[in-house]
């Protein structure tokens, strides 16, 4: 797996351009992922590879086709030394995983990555980089595949009484 280094303030706008927001399929997505910012991603990301930016990845618009777009390019991590919070809570609900990497400014285009989630790091050209633990039940989310999965396999709670 590679990486895939973008700087600080990376927008939704910048992931996938507001012109393709009329498409739903994340594999026609990822045809225009990063258009416009580095048009040869979409040519050139491989399943598995990994998105590493700075600060306030995913800042901007809030939209489902980012991270929507990133999954359907094989992504299914993006490390950031910090995240936008709607994008984080996109990123969880469509079920790619983000990894808060305080070192994050360290890991460079290209670079070998590994991913270790149950150890708390990522290995980036054999140098570990710790990663913030993802909470327990938002793992959750992420390991079924995200929210509208997760909520597939929940039995229905009967929370009004007839009486």
């Amino acid at each position: 797996m590679r990486i895939w280094k973008f700087s600080d303030d990376i927008d939704t706008d910048a992931i996938i351009p507001g012109r393709f927001l009329t498409i739903y399929d994340p594999a026609e997505l990822a045809k225009h992922a990063f258009e416009g910012t580095r048009d040869e991603f979409a040519r050139e990301v491989r399943e598995g590879d990994v998105v590493a930016g700075g600060s306030n990845f995913g800042c901007g618009s809030s939209r489902e086709h980012a991270p929507l777009a990133l999954l359907g390019a094989g992504i299914r991590v993006v490390v950031a030394k910090s995240f936008a919070r709607i994008f984080y809570r996109n990123a969880v609900n469509t079920g790619l995983l983000p990894l808060v990497c305080p070192e994050a400014d360290e890991i460079r285009d290209g670079d070998a990555v590994s991913v270790d989630i149950a150890g708390g790091f990522i290995m980036v050209n054999g140098k570990r980089f710790a990663v913030e633990p993802v909470p327990g039940f938002l793992k959750t989310i992420i390991e079924a595949g995200g929210l509208v999965a997760y909520a597939k396999d929940l039995d229905e709670v009967e929370t009004c009484s007839t009486e």
